[in-house]
């Protein structure tokens, strides 16, 4: 088994992208990737080597993504069960405890799938890219990193970000078309 200093460098980003693509805000899956670190060097020593060590990883941190949604879901039921003891003085709800306003639509199971299905196709396309046009499209796009701030990241001129943007563009456009559009069109 690799030793635990190196579990970082070579896991890290996998796991942040697995976390981000399941929970959706960067700041969330940086935090529940590094609990899966500090959870993974408790329990080094029962760890057998039977599966990769990534893929004992994902697993843990397959269950702090759980146990994230359980903390979230537990804290709006307090929420919601606080707002109702005190005769809800937010202004949500009506005497009766119905919704003042109409809630939105929430998104069904199918298309729940189908963004997760994108983001995973996305993820592929993104794979192919060479890295520093996916670094630079990624941080830009995805990251929302001002322009000004990723020329100084990555050490590039106006003009030459604008290329890498340009060409990242192009292929994942190319890539997308062939592996969710075409899918679509079907």
């Amino acid at each position: 088994m690799a030793s635990a200093e190196n579990w970082l460098a070579e896991h890290g980003d996998a796991l942040f992208r697995y976390a981000r693509m399941r929970v959706g805000k960067r700041e969330v899956a940086e935090d529940l990737v590094q609990e899966t670190f500090l959870a993974a060097i408790k329990s080094r020593e029962p760890f057998r080597g039977a599966a990769s060590v990534r893929t004992w990883l994902v697993s843990i941190l397959r269950r702090k993504i759980v146990d994230h949604y359980r903390k979230v879901s537990a804290a709006r039921a307090r929420a919601g069960e606080e707002a109702a003891s005190l005769g809800d003085s937010s202004g949500w709800f009506t005497a009766d405890g119905l919704w003042q306003q109409a809630v939105a639509d929430w998104p069904t199971p199918p298309e729940i799938l189908e963004a997760r299905e994108f983001w995973n196709v996305l993820e592929g396309c993104l794979a192919k890219l060479p890295r520093t046009l996916a670094s630079a499209f990624v941080l830009r796009e995805l990251e929302g990193i001002e322009a000004s701030a990723l020329q100084q990241e990555l050490e590039l001129s106006p003009g030459n970000l604008r290329v890498r943007m340009f060409r990242a563009r192009q292929l994942l456009r190319k890539c997308l078309e062939k592996h969710w559009f075409e899918i679509e069109r079907r």
